[in-house]
């Protein structure tokens, strides 16, 4: 069997729902890598909401920056290479996607939490695999909302800033259609690693 190696950390970013901590397990397995999981869930939970309650902007940028805080904590101490099942890229998309033309915003605290997921995701890993929606959606408790309009709304601005001339990330787009486990492990480690 060829040896695979990964060159850096790997994030797997996009919309909620979409298979990506299923993915990162198993591609931590084929790669022999820790997978470190993220805690957004229990963020939520800690403050006491509900990531599929409707929020003000000034709630969601709150929830968003102790969500990356506690991120950064877990990445900061995990060795390398590993692979997370969320990025900071994914922490913006749910913070745009909550605004709205009438959302009032504080813009100069948009932009600094931006150029702060910004500067972490740059720390932190140096490639990144886009995973979009198409597997069937499965609603489990905790979870954000099942809406597959709002999924596709995260995803296309995930692809969005993924295109941003401040990422200096390796970025990888899974396609649409390649929804089965095996194509996306292939796709993603044909990508990303070397022999």
């Amino acid at each position: 069997m060829m040896q695979l190696n990964l060159n850096g950390n790997l994030g797997l970013c996009g919309a909620h729902r979409t298979g990506k901590t299923t993915l990162a397990n198993a591609l931590a397995s084929q790669l022999n890598i820790p997978f470190v999981r993220t805690t957004t869930s229990q963020v939520f939970a800690q403050l006491g909401l509900d990531p599929a309650e409707p929020m003000d902007f000034k709630t969601r940028l709150f929830v968003q920056n102790h969500v990356l805080d506690a991120a950064e904590q877990i990445w900061q101490s995990s060795a390398s290479p590993f692979i997370s099942d969320r990025t900071p890229i994914d922490m913006i998309a749910y913070t745009l996607g909550d605004i709205q033309g009438k959302t009032d915003v504080n813009f100069v605290l948009l932009s600094q939490y931006i150029d702060r997921c910004f500067a972490s995701t740059n720390q932190f890993f140096q490639h990144l695999a886009i995973i979009q929606p198409g597997i069937p959606l499965v609603y489990e408790e905790g979870k954000a909302a099942l809406n597959a309009a709002y999924i596709e709304h995260i995803n296309v601005l995930v692809i969005g800033l993924c295109g941003d001339h401040r990422l200096t990330a390796n970025v990888f787009c899974n396609a649409r259609d390649a929804i089965s486990l095996d194509l996306r492990i292939r796709n993603i480690l044909e990508s990303v690693t070397s022999t």
